[in-house]
């Protein structure tokens, strides 16, 4: 599982995977990893590669058809597409055309076909957002999935900004959340599980001018990784120091935070 890469066109990242929870996410994104370059071709994945993959954990064959299910019904929910500079020419498609689950089958499986005009965010990329399945696979919230995403999208130059519409969108927080719940439960999850996996991660808030100097927006800055970093065939020991070593040599986390990043990198309970 080290090895695999998930590599995509970033206008992948730019869709708000709305209601996703971590374990559709895992099932989507290992669906990625091996969907790439593959054409109009129809792609079999047994059950048990699928599990492998995305590190299921549930043994209920009907439970894994349920999150597949789900899967893919939140996939076509989703509307890629292009509009013209003048506004006037729209193309709206979903991603895959074809989503066959068959549990009864002696060796269950799913086929699954990229839609046409779909293939250029897996096929002949020019440019693309690429990183570990095993990094994003182990992350726990679905808040710090998407910002890990997002953030490798710009591996190479260390830094991103976010208006703070974007990053509710992007993130699919609740609008009902106040700065203060957007403080606890979506950038305190990302700073503890993402810290592990981008040395010297810092999250900034932008405030605007006006009563209350308002949050306008939110910058990421972390070492900015080489072109040629090596993103697979990295055994689970050197992972872990890696992560180790940049939680303790973060400034930005609290005794209490590295006490529970290092917990979660190393699968403990909490505490």
């Amino acid at each position: 599982m080290s090895n695999e890469l998930v590599k995509y066109q970033p206008e992948l990242n730019t869709i708000p995977l709305r209601k996703f929870s971590p374990v559709e996410m895992n099932l989507f994104f290992s669906i990625v990893s091996r969907m790439r370059d593959k054409g109009e071709q129809t792609v079999r994945f047994s059950f048990d590669e699928l599990k492998d993959l995305s590190a299921y954990k549930q043994t209920s064959g009907k439970a894994f058809v349920k999150d597949l299910e789900k899967t893919y019904d939140h996939l076509m929910d989703l509307r890629f597409g292009h509009r013209s500079k003048t506004g006037l020419s729209v193309e709206k498609f979903v991603m895959f055309n074809k989503f066959k689950i068959n549990g009864d089958a002696s060796e269950p499986y799913v086929e699954i076909r990229v839609q046409e005009e779909a293939l250029p965010l897996l096929n002949h990329l020019e440019s693309w957002v690429r990183y570990a399945l095993v990094e994003f696979r182990d992350l726990k919230s679905s808040y710090a999935k998407t910002m890990f995403r997002l953030l490798k999208g710009y591996r190479t130059t260390g830094y991103a900004c976010f208006s703070k519409a974007d990053f509710l969108e992007l993130l699919d927080v609740p609008t009902s959340y106040r700065q203060s719940d957007i403080n606890k439960y979506v950038i305190s999850p990302i700073k503890e599980e993402l810290t592990p996996l981008f040395r010297g991660l810092t999250v900034r808030k932008k405030y605007g001018k006006g009563r209350g100097k308002p949050v306008i927006g939110y910058a990421f800055a972390w070492k900015a990784e080489r072109k040629d970093a090596e993103d697979v065939h990295v055994s689970n020991t050197e992972r872990l120091n890696k992560a180790k070593f940049n939680i303790e040599h973060n400034g930005e986390l609290s005794d209490k935070e590295k006490w529970r990043a290092i917990d979660k990198i190393k699968g403990l309970k909490l505490g």
